[in-house]
């Protein structure tokens, strides 16, 4: 038997780890599957913001990958920007971002999300949280008065207005005669003519994302659909209005937030069932925050909070194989 027959009988009783039967999709395939289904939502919030919300969204996109590239070459690592991640995590920092805050902000929330938070925990697939949701939380608390800073919809992509405008979860009631008048119409929620971030606030375009994705297969709708069920659910349980509870399930950042951070494979549940738990979690600190707290929105502490989590509920809803018996532990 000469050595080329041994290599080829080697090969042959080579075992390696799962998974043995590999799909067609890569990271940059889904990356980009992601980034093709946010495009409605992107289109929109330009279209509502104006030029702005194109230019911070271009300074995030192209700091995330400029952040991402110097790491690789400090570090010496191989070059990372063809996998797509640093362009999503650039492109979903934008839309988490007013369109009036000043430049510098989305260059430092991009090194935050890029070499802080997924970098230095070792890159895709280590991070401890979502890097844009992460992001997004530090720029709220470091700079409150910028982040809080909306900017009043536009009526052309040419111009700007450095007005300021209320949220619907920040937005005071009307009165006419005794009964209690939302602040926007429902035709406001669903097309975002709102105050609010550049990407969150037109709910079609989010939706019509969402969609795309859950016919991708890129995401299940287990966590988005247990995520905005339960808002939904305890809304209507603590108004007890139809059209309050669909108000509050359009405004903000939950539509962004379900679809495409919540899901975010790294940082979810592995198994439904966790997925399940990890959607109603959300939901259930979400509705907390906004009802309870002095804090107009809490979709993204909600997301946050679970991803610290994520480890042990997959811990919990691990699944052993048929036959299997758990060991028991002995004290020593």
């Amino acid at each position: 038997m000469n050595s080329e027959e041994k290599n080829l009988k080697l090969k042959l009783l080579t075992v390696s780890p799962s998974p043995h039967i590999r799909g067609n999709n890569s990271t940059a395939k889904i990356m980009l599957t992601v980034i093709i289904a946010l495009v409605p939502a992107v289109f929109a919030g330009c279209l509502i913001f104006g030029y702005r919300a194109l230019t911070v969204i271009l300074i995030t996109i192209i700091s995330c990958l400029v952040f991402e590239r110097l790491f690789d070459l400090i570090t010496r690592r191989p070059n990372t920007i063809g996998d797509f991640s640093a362009f999503l995590t650039g492109l979903l920092l934008g839309m988490n971002l007013p369109s009036s805050v000043p430049y510098y902000i989305p260059v430092i929330g991009a090194f935050v999300a890029i070499v802080i938070v997924k970098c230095l925990f070792g890159g895709i697939g280590q991070n401890f949280a979502n890097p844009a949701i992460a992001a997004r939380i530090i720029l709220a608390v470091c700079f409150a008065g910028q982040m809080g800073n909306f900017a009043v919809p536009v009526k052309s992509f040419t111009t700007f207005d450095a007005v300021t405008a209320p949220t619907p979860l920040s937005a005071e009631y009307f009165t006419v005669g005794t009964d209690k008048v939302l602040p926007f119409t429902l035709t406001d929620m669903l097309y975002g003519t709102t105050g609010g971030t550049i990407g969150e606030t037109c709910a079609i375009a989010l939706i019509i994302g969402g969609v795309i994705l859950i016919i991708a297969k890129i995401i299940t709708p287990t966590i988005p659909l247990s995520f905005i069920g339960t808002v939904f659910i305890l809304t209507f349980l603590y108004t007890g209005s139809i059209d309050e509870t669909i108000y509050y399930t359009l405004a903000g950042g939950l539509m962004l937030g379900a679809f495409f951070m919540a899901t975010d494979y790294t940082t979810s549940p592995l198994t439904e069932r966790g997925k399940l738990i990890f959607g109603i979690g959300c939901g259930l600190i979400t509705f907390v925050i906004r009802f309870f707290t002095k804090m107009p929105e809490g979709v993204s502490f909600s997301i946050l909070l679970m991803n610290l989590l994520t480890p042990l509920i997959d811990d919990i809803m691990l699944t052993h194989p048929i036959g299997m018996k758990k060991i028991k532990r002995v004290k020593e």
